[in-house]
């Protein structure tokens, strides 16, 4: 088994395979591993380059667990009290805890009792939402819109998963700023709350109800796990390989071929790159009436600093006072936020030791356009919105940053699409209807028999765990079609 690209994806494949006693060998066209989840080194500063919120760490356990290993020997997760903390444009803040009793004190201290309650009847909802959707329709596999026809539907529907995500926290809440806590997520899909479906409330429910992680040594250390699982049960890993394209015999991919000629055979083929690029490796061009939607966009400024700010948690959401022009300047408009909402990390509050002695790690995540939904320059652009967010940090309580900084880099839409993501996006396709479920991209590519897509422009789609699901749903696929071939 030849899996390409050594991303989270591919490596919880790997693992899966592995356990079930398969030879596999990972090629990856990076000196490590990672994907999308990647690292930059600047100046003593750890940088983690890719996701930084991780939750539903049984999803990663279950990998470590493929083949015998108990996830907790090779990582140290750390939970996150609060899981984030949110900042309003009127000064009031609100920490979110996934502990039941300390989330319902912290909801009744900024918004009152009746709201208190409304969180735990929202809380009822999304855990009903959850246990349905987990079983049926996100840890599941699909082959056609028809297997969408299952008990679990009825349930999903009666539970209004089919409605609107604003709507739906609104109905248990009135409170603007909680609105917000428990919508803002349906950007990751790449949806605004007014058109995402209530379904992806589903992405609260895991950073608000099950908790949020950060593993000691950075979210690099999650890859660099799996790597040495990978290794240790017998896996090969060859990382600074770039594949190029794959040989075929009818039906079938015989072998795949790096930039420097290397031919590497196969009996079954797992692309676990970017959507677009394994298409490309297997001649396939998709066919649909409508185009892909992708998701928004990031600017992310990385920045290594001499001092911190007592009023920042590990996470926290900086709010702007804007919030619907906010989605439509994004994706309607095409335009950067002119009163942003900004996500800011700040690992080193966790793990100290990710930053030089006396300093300080922060990633600032801005939402922006893709590169097709904007015609922003963003050679031009990107300095100067780097320093328009910096401005508005300032002026909401870092006091100081610009000066502060040590060591930086900012990362735009354009940036990504020199990393080979489509449209400049890190985020891949949006989560829409039409995008969701049995109607994304399908792992299986028609007229290639065993050539199989891991990854988040599959199903379940964007996110830790769902991207660790998309691994292990691959892994089970070339199970079923391998029919005993390529064991060890």
């Amino acid at each position: 088994m030849v899996i390409v690209g050594a991303g989270l994806s591919g490596l919880a494949c790997a693992l899966h395979l592995l356990g079930a006693g398969r030879d596999v060998t990972i090629i990856e066209r990076e000196e490590h591993p990672g994907g999308r989840a990647g690292r930059l080194d600047m100046d003593g500063f750890r940088v983690d380059t890719g996701p930084t919120v991780l939750t539903m760490p049984e999803i990663l356990g279950e990998a470590f667990a493929a083949v015998g290993e108990d996830m907790a020997d090779r990582l140290e997760l750390l939970p996150l009290a609060p899981a984030y903390r949110a900042a309003f444009a009127d000064g009031s803040t609100v920490d979110v805890h996934t502990d039941r009793r300390r989330m319902t004190a912290e909801v009744a201290r900024v918004a009152g009792v009746r709201e208190a309650v409304g969180y735990l009847r929202l809380r009822e909802w999304l855990t009903r939402l959850y246990e349905v959707e987990m079983r049926s329709f996100i840890d599941a596999r699909f082959d056609s819109p028809l297997d969408l026809l299952r008990p679990d539907l009825a349930r999903l529907a009666a539970a209004g998963g089919f409605g609107r995500l604003a709507p739906a926290i609104g109905r248990h809440l009135r409170d603007e700023r909680l609105r917000r806590i428990f919508s803002f997520q349906s950007l990751y899909a790449g949806v605004s709350p007014r058109s995402a479906l209530a379904a992806y409330a589903v992405i609260a429910y895991m950073d608000t109800v099950t908790g949020v992680y950060f593993p000691k040594g950075g979210m690099r250390a999650i890859a660099d796990a799996m790597a040495g699982a990978v290794a240790d049960a017998g896996g090969r890993l060859r990382y600074g390989e770039n594949v190029t394209r794959v040989e075929r015999s009818g039906d079938r991919v015989t072998a795949v071929v790096t930039e420097d000629g290397e031919r590497t055979r196969c009996d079954h083929v797992v692309l676990s790159t970017d959507l677009q690029v394994a298409h490309r490796l297997l001649d396939h061009r998709p066919r649909r009436l409508v185009p892909h939607r992708f998701s928004p966009s990031a600017v992310v400024l990385h920045l290594g600093t001499d001092r911190t700010w007592d009023h920042l948690s590990h996470h926290t959401i900086s709010f702007g006072d804007a919030w619907e022009s906010t989605f439509t300047e994004i994706i309607d408009q095409g335009r950067t936020m002119s009163d942003p909402s900004l996500l800011i990390t700040q690992p080193t509050r966790t793990d100290p030791g990710l930053a030089p002695e006396g300093h300080h790690l922060f990633y600032v995540l801005a939402p922006a356009p893709n590169l097709a939904a904007g015609d922003i320059d963003w050679d031009r652009e990107g300095p100067r919105y780097r320093d328009e967010i910096v401005r508005t940090l300032e002026k909401r309580g870092m006091t100081g940053l610009d000066a502060s900084i040590r060591a930086e880099r900012t990362v735009t839409p354009l940036d990504w699409a020199r990393l080979g993501l489509a449209r400049g996006t890190p985020f891949s396709l949006a989560h829409t209807f039409a995008q969701t479920g049995p109607f994304r991209p399908r792992p299986v590519v028609p007229g290639i028999a065993n050539a199989v897509l891991a990854g988040c422009g599959t199903h379940p789609g964007v996110g830790l765990p769902t991207v660790l699901l998309s691994g292990r749903l691959a892994a089970e696929r070339v199970l079923t079609a391998s029919s005993g071939k390529g064991r060890r």
